[in-house]
């Protein structure tokens, strides 16, 4: 993505002692030695990590009633998880730049499936959303890590396809995640689901390790903290990247209040669910696993700017079709808001990693801390909207967000324009 692309200078500031991907010929190709471990390693670090993160949500209509707190007091325990990787990503990240990104993610899941074994015991609603807190931001050595280690290992033509497939392990942990524990619950309770998402999300992390290969093109770089100050402010020096945290915060504000909220709506008249089929609801996520993957073919028919427009105009549709009274209707949103959200975020995402030109961990990192920001933004606003006006509020702010998201895409447009002088191309 060149700067006539995009309108913005990817020169993100002057090199320092950070990881600098080699270029050469023997980083990771699809069909190549290697590549599918790594796809497969990273895609079930996905799923761990999103199953995890997540666990709660289709849960908080059981949680609300078995300690008797309202659904935005609940949806903290989603919050909290969102909140504390927001917070803790951009740390974490710099110890992958120095102890590297494979250690990094292997001692990040390590905890966070060591807490998810406690959450479970959890006697009351502030203690469970303390162990929440404490499992984000264990996990936030993951995202901004992978990404980081499949910009360096990865040949540029397979990183948007690469991204893609670790994004789909989201999509697939967070799927099953809720259809396991919305099963489970129905029979055992929201602790014993809980339980079995922890046990599940201990075998993704040990396979993870066995499998993930030894990063070849890592170069260590410094602790110093005037060294992480300097790259943070390089990349937020750089308009591009800035509008691609924004996106994808915007995004994550839609699917954060949607998927917190849904439960409780399918959970009530005209609807009146069962948990079990409430937690079901959440096998649409399968079509972001598609979505996600095919990412870079998109991105390649449209331009990142088409596919961002076509993400967000997906989503704004699945929104308003889910204000209909119709159970089919309601899920046919939903599949649509999924395929927008994620084909947004895998587009998004990557152009990241392809315009940090140093401090790519750092730069990821900013990324899922927008990111996550948003989700917990969207979680607690969503409910609040829910709880005020119903559906239709939570749908409002969605809506609200996605105009967002075209807004940012016109301007870089916009700023492409104006250096060029002609119509962009494939830009952000």
């Amino acid at each position: 993505m060149t700067p006539a692309d995009t309108g913005a200078s990817t020169t993100v500031g002057a090199a320092s002692a950070v990881s600098v991907p080699d270029t050469s010929d023997s980083r990771m190709a699809p069909g190549g030695p290697g590549y599918r471990r790594m796809s497969l390693a990273l895609f079930l670090a996905g799923v761990a990590t999103f199953a995890l993160l997540y666990s709660t949500q289709a849960l908080l209509p059981l949680i609300s009633g078995d300690m008797g707190v309202t659904a935005s007091d609940a949806s903290w325990t989603v919050a909290a998880a969102t909140g504390g990787l927001a917070v803790f990503v951009l740390p974490m990240s710099a110890l992958s730049e120095r102890f590297g990104r494979r250690t990094v993610m292997t001692a990040s899941l390590a905890v966070a499936v060591t807490v998810g074994l406690l959450v479970p015991f959890a006697p009351s609603l502030p203690a469970l959303v303390a162990l929440r807190a404490v499992q984000g931001a264990a996990l936030a050595g993951l995202p901004a890590s992978a990404t980081a280690y499949l910009a360096e290992e990865v040949t540029p033509r397979a990183l948007v396809t690469a991204i893609g497939l670790f994004v789909a392990g989201n999509s697939v942990g967070g799927m099953s995640g809720r259809v396991i524990t919305g099963w489970v619950a129905q029979e055992w309770g929201w602790r014993i689901a809980v339980g079995v998402i922890g046990a599940v999300a201990v075998a993704c992390a040990v396979a993870f390790r066995l499998l993930l290969p030894a990063p070849k093109h890592f170069r260590a770089g410094s602790l110093r903290p005037r060294v992480l100050v300097r790259t943070v402010r390089d990349h937020l020096a750089n308009p591009l990247l800035r509008r691609l945290y924004a996106i994808g915060a915007l995004f994550m504000t839609v699917f954060g209040g949607v998927y917190t909220v849904i439960g409780y709506r399918l959970s009530e008249a005209p609807f009146s669910l069962p948990q079990g089929l409430v937690g079901s609801i959440f096998l649409v996520y399968l079509v972001g696993t598609v979505s996600a993957s095919t990412a870079g073919r998109l991105v390649g028919r449209l331009g990142r700017r088409g596919a961002l427009y076509l993400g967000g105009g997906t989503t704004a549709a699945g929104l308003l079709l889910s204000l209909a009274s119709s159970l089919p209707l309601v899920l046919l949103g939903l599949v649509l808001i999924t395929a927008g959200f994620f084909a947004g975020h895998a587009v998004a995402s990557s152009a990241v990693g392809k315009t940090a030109q140093h401090g790519r961990a750092q730069a990821s990192a900013l990324y899922q801390s927008a990111y996550y920001v948003g989700s917990s933004a969207g979680s607690t606003v969503g409910a609040l909207a829910f709880h005020s006006g119903g559906w239709t509020g939570t749908v409002g702010v969605g809506l609200l967000a996605v105009l967002g998201v075209v807004a940012i895409t016109v301007t870089g447009s916009l700023a492409a324009r104006r250096v060029t002088g002609t119509a962009a191309g494939a830009g952000a």
